[in-house]
């Protein structure tokens, strides 16, 4: 009897030590599958992010398409799913403003951190002072930095460097990922330099000032009817101030975007007798632009042709 129970133990230690052996083999298997797990704030960052992560990383995006970022905040919820990632992508303080306070209140220990415009030069932003006059606010910074395909190369970068840091086994799947999207942004800066060359005129009418870099990288004038907060209504004197520059400029497009009401772009618009266009900041997709497909790139060309409407006619 002391025999059998013995055999016993003997066998049931031995099967421990299998099973034991096999858990510890699925365990490092599964490390060595894992995709890493990208959060990503709102539409531009989840798009380059994707473009260079490939199928080597799962990417989420925070903000939904078709939700205006400038007032958005993260819910509890939003706060676990950063804490929870690998990678934490976001454009700039100056834009994603509250990430400066999550990132306080969470463990960052396994999270690497991404501001995707960093060591990008930023302009100084131009605020509103009672809507009557603008000054420089050198406390700010314009964010937009996604709207020139020259500087979203520098973000496509940052982003490229993190993943490749965070994950090196898959670093020359990222290289090779974010070499292909730079060349796609290389030919849309192409299209956006053959195209402005022509250009007859330089001014073009925002509803708010998102396009400072776009205009800088291409020799054009940005005139926009609101600061950097598409929900800043400017006062009537400043709009009757807007109204007489732009019938002295000739001006025949007041351009609006598609989060945000156009009813301030319209009341210009018919003041004037001017026709309105969209010109998207790719804040955010509406869902008639998800329905048709629509990316960064082909928006940006959508962009180009708006602008022709301003530059060329």
């Amino acid at each position: 009897m002391k025999r059998l129970i013995c055999t016993f133990i003997i066998v049931l230690v031995f099967l421990s030590g299998c099973a034991n052996a096999i858990q510890t083999k699925d365990k490092k298997a599964n490390e060595g599958t894992k995709k890493l797990q990208i959060v990503t704030t709102f539409y531009p960052m989840y798009y380059f992010a994707q473009k260079v992560a490939g199928r080597s990383a799962n990417v989420d995006l925070l903000i939904p398409n078709g939700v205006e970022p400038h007032d958005w905040e993260p819910t509890t919820k939003d706060m676990a799913k950063i804490q929870n990632a690998d990678v934490f992508i976001y454009n700039s303080r100056y834009f994603e403003t509250w990430t400066e306070k999550v990132l306080k209140n969470i463990n960052q220990s396994n999270l690497k951190i991404v501001e995707a415009s960093k060591n990008i030069e930023l302009i100084d932003a131009d605020s509103e002072e009672d809507g009557n006059h603008q000054i420089k606010d050198h406390s700010s910074k314009d964010p937009h930095v996604w709207l020139s395909p020259v500087l979203a190369k520098q973000e496509v970068d940052n982003i490229a460097q993190a993943l490749e840091q965070k994950d090196p086994k898959n670093k020359e799947q990222y290289e090779k990922n974010a070499a292909a999207f730079k060349s796609q942004l290389d030919d849309l800066d192409s299209l956006y330099k053959e195209t402005i060359n022509k250009a007859r005129k330089k001014e073009f009418v925002t509803q708010h000032a998102a396009f400072g870099y776009l205009a800088k990288q291409y020799g054009l004038t940005q005139i926009p009817i609101a600061g950097l907060s598409p929900d800043v209504e400017p006062s009537l004197d400043k709009l009757a101030e807007l109204a007489e520059l732009t019938k002295k400029k000739n001006i025949k497009v007041i351009y609006f975007e598609g989060l945000t009401s156009s009813k301030v772009a319209q009341t210009l618009a018919n003041e004037i007798g001017a026709k309105t266009e969209v010109l998207n900041p790719l804040e955010g997709l509406t869902k008639e632009e998800q329905d048709k497909g629509l990316d960064y790139i082909g928006v940006m060309k959508k962009n180009l042709e708006a602008l022709k409407k301003s530059i060329l006619e």
